[in-house]
């Protein structure tokens, strides 16, 4: 369930039994021809589906994380890591005092990986708590149904591609562009990042039959679920 469809004393009627919470991490940086707020949609749409489940709550999604690199492209919106972490642990600081203490975090971009170290810091400093980071695509069976699609993965590429991260209107292009080396990527300032990318994605293809590719976000929800029901 959403905390948008709760009001405070459904929250302390909730933790009176429970003290699980699921928390979102995404992105607003460019995709190519999809969505900006790609990385917040998948995220988002597997937190809520895996959640429903076990009745756990969800928070409104973080949509702004670390894309230094991308900063280059208009719309594009990045933190500087000072302010992520203080963010992160503001937002556990307010869950801890609503009562609770197991936080999944559920993130659907990679540049958030700090995320990890902070959230391993703050349970230093809140010995009573338990959080783990989730990247939804790296679960060992979400990755062996992605790879049994395809399993060349690239930016802004097929495993994002989706009815509700595309564009109406917008031509996409039939693949994307040769493999980029990454590690070379990440020493560039964000306009050499840009005429490096063109239009912003790399490696591998566009698209993949929806329907594959679907049922391998629901191996996704699946394993997100089963992380909620361990604990």
């Amino acid at each position: 369930m959403r905390i948008a469809d709760m009001d405070w004393r459904m929250v302390e009627d909730y933790t009176r039994h429970d003290d699980r919470a699921v928390l979102v991490l995404g992105s607003t940086e460019q995709h190519a021809a999809l969505s900006l707020a790609t990385d917040a949609i998948l995220a988002e749409r597997i937190a809520v589906a895996a959640a429903e489940a076990e009745g756990v709550p969800v928070f409104p999604t973080i949509p702004f994380g670390l894309a230094p690199y991308f900063a280059g492209f208009p719309g594009s919106v990045t933190l500087r890591v000072a302010t992520f972490a203080a963010l992160l642990r503001d937002v556990l600081d307010s869950l801890k005092r609503s009562g609770f203490r197991r936080v999944l975090i559920v993130n659907g971009h990679g540049g958030n990986h700090p995320a990890l170290a902070i959230a391993q810091e703050w349970m230093m400093d809140n010995p009573d708590t338990r959080v783990r980071l989730h990247d939804w695509w790296t679960g060992p069976e979400t990755s062996a149904a992605l790879d049994a699609i395809d399993p060349v993965r690239g930016h802004a590429g097929w495993m994002e591609n989706f009815p509700d991260t595309r564009i109406p209107g917008r031509a996409a292009p039939e693949s994307l562009p040769p493999a980029v080396d990454v590690a070379q990527l990440r020493t560039m300032p964000p306009f050499e990042v840009r005429s490096l990318l063109e239009d912003g994605g790399f490696r591998g293809a566009w698209q993949h039959d929806d329907a594959r590719v679907g049922a391998a976000l629901d191996v996704a929800i699946a394993e997100t679920r089963a992380l909620l029901a361990a604990w």
